[in-house]
């Protein structure tokens, strides 16, 4: 068994920062992908930013250059570090971690709020 635990969100102002945090842990022998997506009401989640085992990230387009994402595979763990938020970055953002055998295991989700 595999437990996520996503933490970091909360509400901030436009302009302001948050880092989250998605530490793993349970019967884990190798994670290959680790990332971190976004959901808002009535729409599709949506990729974030995403890390592979070899260090390769991934971002999409609307958070380029104010988001970094980073891992600590000693801990099994993702990070998000949000700057410059924006009230569009809202939502509620939930953490992806793949293995490599493959399974697939959603974090429980945490609520980022942006107020301008």
């Amino acid at each position: 068994q595999v437990q996520l635990v996503e933490s970091g969100g909360g509400l901030v102002q436009a302009g302001g920062s948050l880092r989250l945090s998605c530490a793993a842990s349970g019967r884990i022998f190798s994670i290959k992908y680790m990332g971190w997506y976004r959901q808002t009401p009535g729409k599709q989640r949506e990729l974030v930013a995403s890390i592979f085992s070899g260090g390769s990230t991934v971002y999409a387009d609307s958070v380029k250059g104010r988001f970094t994402i980073s891992r600590d595979n000693a801990k099994n763990t993702v990070y998000l570090q949000m700057n410059s938020l924006k009230p569009e970055d809202t939502g509620v953002y939930y953490c992806l971690v793949v293995t490599t055998t493959p399974t697939s295991y959603w974090g429980q989700g945490t609520q980022v709020t942006v107020s301008s």
